[in-house]
Formats: C-alpha cells, sequence, structure tokens
C-alpha cells in the first residue's frame, strides 16, 4: 500500500474495494457477538457491500438519493455507509439519541426516500417521525423491527444480502467509475450547539484529502505497520466517520467497536488498539479515575503520583528540569507500565478532538507515557484541519499545523480561514448560509486563534461563544470551564457574563466528591439538599478559587449557582460528542444566573 493511494483514488468506495482486494481474508470489523470478539474479513466486507448496494438499487433507489442511517457503532454502520455510496447514493447518519422531533427534521431536510436503521429500540422515534413527516419510503432494519403502520415498505438486511455476489461486485465496479471525487458522499448534520442542526454536504475529495494528511502525519511519525484503532465515538460524528472509519481504511488497518461507555477501559485492554480518537471529556474522566486510584494505594504511590504532576505542571509550562530524568526513570520503573497496560500495551497515540484538551489533562498523560496528539477540526472541513505530531513539536496548548494538503490563514478579526479539497461543497438545501460560511473559496469557521513561532494553530474560543464583558473584555468561556472540570469537587460548568460586569458560573457538583464530602460531615446524600448547605457551598467556592488564582481579573469567576442535574445528551444540554449546548442551558437557567448580578 502506498500513500499516494489516496491522491489517485476517484472515491471512497473505490478506495475500500483496492483495500479488500490487497488484504482479502485479514480481520477488518470486530465487535463482541455472545461475549466473544468476533471478524469480519475485508473480503467479506467487500462482499456484503456490493449485495447490499444492488439490494438498495432494486430498491429504486437513485443516484444522489438520501439514505438516513441510524444504529450504534458496530460493523453493519460501516457496511450500511459503504453500500449506499456504492449504490451511488448519499449516506445521511443520524445520532442513536436523536429524538422524533431531531429525525423529522433531517428526514424533512435531507428528503431522504430511505432509511437504515439497527434495532426496534432505535427504530421507534425514527418511525414516528417517518409517519409523521410522510417522505421516506424504505424501512431497512438490521435486525427484525415492528414497523406497525405507515406509507412506507420494511426490508431485513438480511433479504438485501441475497444474489449474486460476482454480478454484484461487477455493477459496483462499473457504478464505481462514474463517482468522482467531487461527488457528494454524505450529509453530516452538526450535533447543534445552538439552533437546528445544519447538513453539512461532504463530497469524497474532502474526506480523501483529511485521509491523506492523517495518514501521511501517522506514517511520518509513528512508522505505518499492523494498525488496529478502537471505535467508540458516534460515528455519525464527522470525527469519528472519518478518523475512526475511512482513516483506517486508508491505512488497511483493522477496526474494533467498542460496547460503550461502561466497557470503554475493559474494551481498550481486550482489543489492544494502536490508535485511539477520544473526546477531551472522556480523557478528563479517565484522568479522574486514575488518580482517585492510585491516591488510593498508600503513601509511595501517592509520591510517584505527585511526581508526575509536576512533572506534567511543567511540561505544560514548558519549563523542564535538568532532574526531570530521574522522574522519567522513576515513572517507568513504577506507573507508566501500569497506565499503557490499562490502554491495551500497544497504543502509539491518543488523538483529542471534537472540543479544546485543557493542556493539564494532554500533560497529565504524556507525563503516564503516552502520546497525545490533540487535533482541530470542524464538520464543514471534513472535519480536520490541523493536529499536533511529534515531528512538529507536540505543544498541547496549540492543535498543531495544517495537514499536508490543507491551507490555514487568520482573518484581520482573529478568525481561522481554511481553504482546499477538504472544503465542505455547502449547507444543504442552505444556499444563504453557505455563502456566509465560504466566501472567495476561503472556509470560515467562526473560530478565533492564530499561529505561535512553530507554524502551530492556537484556538483562543469561537468567535460567537467569546464572552464581551460591559467593558468591552474578550472572555474565552472554554478556557474557564475546562479549569473548573479539573476541580475533583466539580464534574460539570458554564460560565457567563456577556455585556455583564463580571463573569458567573452554573456549575453541576461532582456526585462521587459530594458523596465523600457528606459522610466526611455527617450529612445525608441528598445533591438538592447539600446544595443550600453554607458548608458544602463553601467547599464548592474553594474550588472555584483554587481555579481564580491563576486567572486576570476580567477573567475570575465572582459568583456561582448550582444546576439541577447534570448536562446529559437526553436533557439536552450536551451534544452526542459531549460539549455542552449553551443555548439550552441558558434558557433553562438564565434567570438563576441573572440573579447572581442583583444585590
Amino acid at each position: 500500500m502506498q500513500i499516494t493511494d489516496f491522491d489517485a483514488a476517484p472515491n471512497l468506495v473505490a478506495l475500500f474495494l483496492q483495500r479488500a482486494d490487497e488484504l482479502g481474508e485479514k480481520p477488518f470489523l470486530t465487535a463482541k457477538l455472545g461475549g466473544e470478539w468476533q471478524s469480519l474479513s475485508w473480503r467479506e466486507a467487500a462482499r456484503q457491500v456490493c449485495l447490499l448496494a444492488e439490494g438498495l438499487r432494486k430498491l429504486g433507489l437513485q443516484d444522489g438519493d438520501r439514505v438516513v442511517l441510524v444504529s450504534e457503532n458496530r460493523p453493519e454502520w460501516a457496511l450500511a455507509d459503504l453500500a449506499i455510496m456504492a449504490a451511488g447514493c448519499i449516506t445521511t447518519p443520524a445520532y442513536t439519541t436523536n429524538t422524533e422531533r431531531d429525525h423529522a427534521h433531517i428526514l424533512e431536510n435531507s428528503g431522504a426516500r430511505a432509511v437504515v436503521v439497527s434495532d426496534g429500540k432505535l427504530a421507534k422515534p425514527l418511525l414516528s417521525a417517518m409517519v409523521r413527516i410522510g417522505l421516506a419510503e424504505h424501512v431497512i432494519g438490521i435486525e427484525a423491527l415492528r414497523t406497525g403502520q405507515g406509507n412506507f415498505r420494511c426490508h431485513l438486511w438480511s433479504d438485501l444480502l441475497q444474489g449474486d455476489a460476482a454480478a454484484a461486485r461487477a455493477a459496483v465496479d462499473a457504478r464505481v467509475l462514474r463517482i468522482e471525487r467531487r461527488d457528494p458522499a454524505c450529509i453530516i448534520y452538526t450535533s447543534g450547539t445552538s439552533g437546528a442542526p445544519r447538513g453539512v454536504l461532504l463530497h469524497h475529495g474532502a474526506i480523501l484529502r483529511n485521509v491523506d494528511g492523517a495518514a501521511r502525519v501517522l506514517a511520518g511519525d509513528f512508522g505505518w505497520g499492523e494498525e488496529r484503532f478502537l471505535s467508540f465515538l458516534p460515528l455519525s460524528h464527522a470525527l469519528e466517520h472519518t478518523a475512526g472509519l475511512f482513516l483506517p481504511i486508508g491505512l488497511g488497518a483493522d477496526i474494533w467497536f467498542a460496547e460503550g461507555l461502561d466497557r470503554l477501559s475493559a474494551n481498550i485492554e481486550e482489543a489492544r488498539p494502536t490508535f485511539m480518537v477520544v473526546v477531551p471529556r472522556l480523557f478528563e474522566m479517565m484522568r479522574a479515575r486514575i488518580l482517585k486510584q492510585v491516591e488510593s494505594q498508600g503513601k509511595i504511590a501517592n509520591f510517584v503520583l505527585d511526581q508526575a504532576l509536576s512533572l506534567a505542571e511543567r511540561r505544560a509550562a514548558g519549563k523542564g528540569r535538568l532532574s526531570d530524568w530521574a522522574v522519567e526513570k522513576l515513572l517507568d520503573l513504577t506507573l507508566r507500565p501500569k497506565i499503557r497496560k490499562r490502554f491495551g500495551g500497544r497504543i502509539k497515540a491518543l488523538v483529542s478532538g471534537g472540543a479544546p484538551l485543557n493542556p493539564e489533562v494532554g500533560a497529565f498523560f504524556e507525563a503516564m507515557g503516552l502520546v497525545m496528539l490533540q487535533g482541530y477540526g470542524q464538520t464543514e472541513a471534513a472535519p480536520v484541519v490541523s493536529v499536533n505530531r511529534p515531528s512538529a513539536g507536540v505543544n498541547l496548548s496549540t492543535v498543531g499545523p495544517p495537514l499536508p494538503g490543507v491551507e490555514v490563514r487568520i482573518a484581520d478579526d482573529g478568525e481561522i480561514l481554511v481553504r482546499g479539497e477538504l472544503v465542505m461543497l455547502g449547507y444543504w438545501q442552505n444556499e444563504a448560509e453557505t455563502a456566509k460560511t465560504i466566501v472567495d473559496g476561503w472556509l470560515h469557521t467562526g473560530d478565533i486563534g492564530h499561529f505561535d513561532d512553530a507554524g502551530r494553530i492556537v484556538i483562543t474560543d469561537r468567535k460567537k461563544d467569546i464572552i464581551v464583558n460591559d467593558k468591552g473584555d474578550n472572555i474565552a468561556p472554554q478556557k474557564l470551564e475546562g479549569m473548573l472540570t479539573l476541580q475533583p469537587e466539580i464534574a460539570q460548568a458554564m460560565v457567563s457574563g456577556d455585556k455583564r460586569p463580571y463573569i458567573v458560573a452554573l456549575i453541576v457538583p461532582d456526585p462521587e466528591w459530594t458523596c465523600e464530602w457528606s459522610q466526611a460531615n455527617g450529612e445525608k446524600f441528598d445533591l438538592a439538599g447539600l446544595q443550600q448547605l453554607p458548608a458544602y457551598r463553601s467547599a464548592v467556592r474553594t474550588a472555584i478559587d483554587r481555579v481564580n488564582q491563576d486567572l486576570s481579573v476580567t477573567e475570575k469567576i465572582r459568583q456561582f449557582a448550582f444546576a439541577d442535574e447534570g448536562f446529559t445528551i437526553d436533557n439536552g444540554m450536551m451534544t452526542p460528542s459531549m460539549k455542552i449546548r449553551r443555548a439550552p442551558i441558558r434558557d433553562r437557567y438564565g434567570k438563576r444566573l441573572d440573579a447572581l448580578y442583583k444585590g
């Protein structure tokens, strides 16, 4: 396999079929079935993709038709995505957490003619939306479905896999010859941190350009061997779709599918991946869990941990010492082997994307002997724009230099602009927003940043999220929120203060810390009740004051209020990629935050 294959590949399906022909019986997709990991080979995957593609064509689907895909991460998700493209159609992924209203918006906006859904549970809100909208004509159930009444036909996944495999491959090969890099591949709806999700129309070349750039980085810095990815983030998210599916395809790697958050740690040890893509919130959770476990292991373990944390702190600040070699040796003999084992023992790099990674979190994992790479991008750029890499000097206060083949410049107002094949075709059925976002070929990202002296991009904040106080000072909320959630007392936070005299915060206390506090203080463990106690409030205030010590006068958090519950996907206050949704949070807690400015 040559890296130049990516430039030569006319489309994503052609790249996949080429890899399948090269790799044959090697494992491609692996998932746990009946308690055992079972693999699907590249050859068998290609056979199923071609049969599914022809099955879709037999249903009457034509070039350019949209097919909605709703499923948890599993081999069938990847097969369906490839089959939809192989049929000449456009994959339209939707999150498994979508409500009926969310599905209705995507079905209506995309004009989908068919849907693929994994099981009855996920089908329930989707089918209700289909009945309500009345557009899609076909439902394909990966597992058997009870569809009830509706103006659509129901089909079994297994039925679409019937037929002449050789004839199906020939038909797909002929069709793939007509699909060019500029042709649409998928419509990925943004996760909607504010407003209704918009459909981002990505072409084959955009994702191939991402795969090419990322593969060059990985090959140049880590070598290129028998790679394995553990897929955990939703494949309906642009980052996992590109970096967790098509990048492994490009590398000829096998993909293992995690069983879920509750089994993630065990799955990492079982799968033994070489690369893993994770959002910052998960790294924060892993760090907190590791700290808690080590802290319970006695004085020696805590001494070693303190040394590791001090090393991480110095690294984050760029202030290394000559004596650090001794700390490195100590960690190599104690903590690091245990941490590496928890990550399977073969991990080459952990890639963070989707939101800013707090440098302290990244430095912690680096101190534990793991390579951390923070990337940057957005759905509109397919989605990776840049990534840290050892050869460019990893600095986790930055998101690294742009990928090969990507142009980045900074506008006069500090906005990051991106140009290249990776830029989307536009927003589906929304020419006005497309014209605002892509100007003279440059994607206006809405992010504010600059280049450092080494040519790495430094992100300061979202243009629309920046808080401008009543004195005109600009304050980056994500920085403050990241610092708050590193405190053991605080699980989640949102800061506010636009056009106001000072910054305030909405705090979700950490449940484990709260339980320990209530036991130590002889109080009943009741979150709502504890929040009324001055002593409990004072303990949380102490955590905020620790953060304030490292903030400027304008950034300091003067007042805070408690949220009634955590920010979750289910209550609409967090996106599926684990970013907080500011607008819904403000809608619910606006009066509580406003009250912090009175008196």
